[in-house]
């Protein structure tokens, strides 16, 4: 007899290896009997894998059944493999915790996928050096290209919705390669800044799909890893502007070369994506089971594609709904959200503030903690211990930027993402502070700029271990697949706000109430940070998207 759905009897604290007897039972390898199996499709709107997440006795106390990605817990030590029967997709094979099954080629469309964070980098990077061989007054360049960045995230995540995670990388490929033309051949102002508008535009999409297509395609062992590479190439894009600025010097008209670079990339970026897998989730979400089935055998091996389908299975539970409107990010539905911790022996559900709030603060806070001042007064800091050139104070803050993200990306899937966010914001607190006490205490002033260039270095240090890649990396975890693409564009627009309003209030504050002071409200606000992330942040290493999406929006 032929079963019908996808069970797994409960266990507490225990994994167990089943198979299928009978429709609606299984039979335990640990005890020879059988059981009543758990039906991964009820109906029931309060069910997830199964379980009643509402009241009731289970309120307390769950079994703890682990489907993920890889079929089993990759934290559980003692978990060994999982079979079971699932209809229409066949047998899913045993599967060893924290391996990745087949031949996994995710990489090559991860890189492609980084050739927008690159240009994400560069186009920020690029007019710092080219500013004084153009004007000594076009403070609208910069600001244009923030403006644009700004309707470019709230943009991507509906054409990442309606038109696919590739297509739009195609199309985000435009503005950016017609910015960067009209750029390196402008010959009046208004045509530059024109060319940083739709630049500016390209890097907003860029900012809320690079992370959003990572995140969907990776593995979840190494999603975390992945997922960090894109802060890592946004910090080489601002390090190769630097590098491709350093001929103005002898070539004051090297400035459109440096603006013409940037077409190279958006040229290879279209045509990369042209090659590579859409998105399987978004493809099973629009109904397209064929091409998720493609995308998933090109993505991770032909031995997975049952295993991961039904995943998608589970998580939707039959769900067959419209795609989420802007509004439906802040209904009822998205506000009743439970985080998990947990236990030896059980899940315990906590309630946590709204999902997509959570998002946005984290940019708010990245933005807030200073990270644009410091690197704004870098140059400053350096000379004062004799480091007059500014490509070598750039260089230095880039270096160090480019090592601690680096180091974020070995550690993401090892020390879980709000570990790693308490240790940043803990280190720029306590970096902010040492430099604001070195520019005020009379004890300090022989050492104040030592202590100055230290504090800076291990900011940015700080910075680039959690606060950087984070954010970007835990949004498209903890969002609900139905409103993920819009959720990660709205809280990418709050972080490019945030960007502009503060590069037009910063040095209004700077001259009113002083750098030191500045600095240390900007400890304040890291603090505030750390408060913030410890209480409201889950924690989602380990766990597939699914099973995050199940656990957070237990009413979906």
């Amino acid at each position: 007899m032929q079963a019908s759905t996808y069970a797994v009897k409960p266990s507490v604290g225990l994994e167990i290896q089943s198979r299928r007897v009978l429709p609606g039972f299984v039979e335990s390898r640990k005890r020879k009997s059988l059981a009543p199996s758990i039906d991964l499709r009820m109906t029931d709107r309060y069910n997830c894998f199964g379980f009643r997440l509402g009241s009731g006795p289970m309120e307390s106390e769950l079994p703890y059944v682990r489907i993920g990605v890889n079929g089993v817990s990759p934290s559980s030590a003692k978990s060994r493999s999982v079979r079971a029967q699932a209809s229409g997709y066949g047998d899913v094979e045993d599967v060893a915790p924290g391996k990745i099954q087949g031949k996994p080629s995710v990489f090559p469309y991860v890189g492609v996928a980084c050739l927008g964070a690159i240009l994400f980098g560069y186009h920020l990077g690029v007019v710092n050096g080219a500013l004084e061989y153009l004007s000594k007054d076009l403070g609208w360049i910069v600001s244009t290209l923030l403006a644009g960045a700004t309707v470019g995230s709230f943009t991507g995540g509906t054409l990442a919705d309606k038109f696919g995670r590739t297509r739009t990388f195609q199309l985000d490929a435009i503005p950016l390669a017609v910015g960067a033309f009209l750029c390196a051949t402008a010959h009046s102002v208004q045509t530059l800044i024109i060319g940083r508008l739709l630049a500016g535009i390209g890097i907003g999409i860029s900012s809320a799909i690079v992370p959003l297509y990572i995140s969907e395609i990776s593995p979840t062992e190494i999603r975390g890893t992945l997922g960090s590479i894109n802060q890592l190439f946004i910090c080489i894009g601002i390090l190769a502007a630097l590098v491709a600025g350093l001929p103005l010097a002898g070539n004051p008209l090297w400035w459109r070369t440096m603006f013409g670079i940037a077409i190279i990339p958006s040229v290879l970026l279209a045509l990369g994506m042209a090659f590579s897998p859409e998105s399987p989730r978004w493809l099973y979400q629009q109904g397209k089971i064929p091409e998720a089935e493609m995308a998933i055998k090109r993505l991770f091996g032909k031995e997975r594609v049952a295993e991961v389908m039904n995943d998608f299975s589970a998580a939707s539970q039959g769900s067959s709904e419209p795609e989420a409107g802007w509004f439906d990010l802040f209904s009822n539905r998205y506000r009743k959200d439970a985080s998990y911790c947990q236990t030896k022996e059980k899940v315990k559900l906590v309630t946590a503030p709204v999902v997509v709030s959570v998002g946005a603060a984290l940019f708010l806070f990245q933005q807030l903690a200073g990270i644009n001042a410091v690197v704004y007064y870098s140059t400053s800091v350096f000379r004062s211990v004799g480091i007059a050139s500014d490509v070598a104070a750039s260089a230095l803050v880039g270096a160090s930027n480019v090592f601690g993200t680096t180091i974020a990306s070995s550690l993401m899937d090892k020390q879980g993402r709000k570990s790693l966010l308490i240790t940043s914001f803990s280190g720029m607190a306590a970096s902010m502070l040492l430099l604001s006490l070195s520019l005020t205490w009379k004890a300090l002033a022989p050492y104040s700029g030592t202590l100055a260039v230290l504090g800076t270095v291990l900011y940015v240090l700080s910075f680039s271990l959690g606060a950087g890649p984070v954010p970007a990396l835990l949004l498209p975890e903890i969002f609900a697949s139905r409103i993920r693409a819009k959720a990660v564009a709205l809280s990418l627009g709050m972080h490019w706000i945030s960007n502009f309003v503060i590069g037009l209030f910063f040095l209004s504050f700077v001259n009113n109430f002083g750098i030191s002071s500045v600095y240390l409200g900007f400890s304040m606000v890291c603090v505030l940070a750390v408060l913030y992330i410890a209480g409201n942040v889950v924690e989602t290493k380990g766990r597939s998207l699914e099973e995050i999406e199940c656990a957070l929006n237990p009413a979906i």
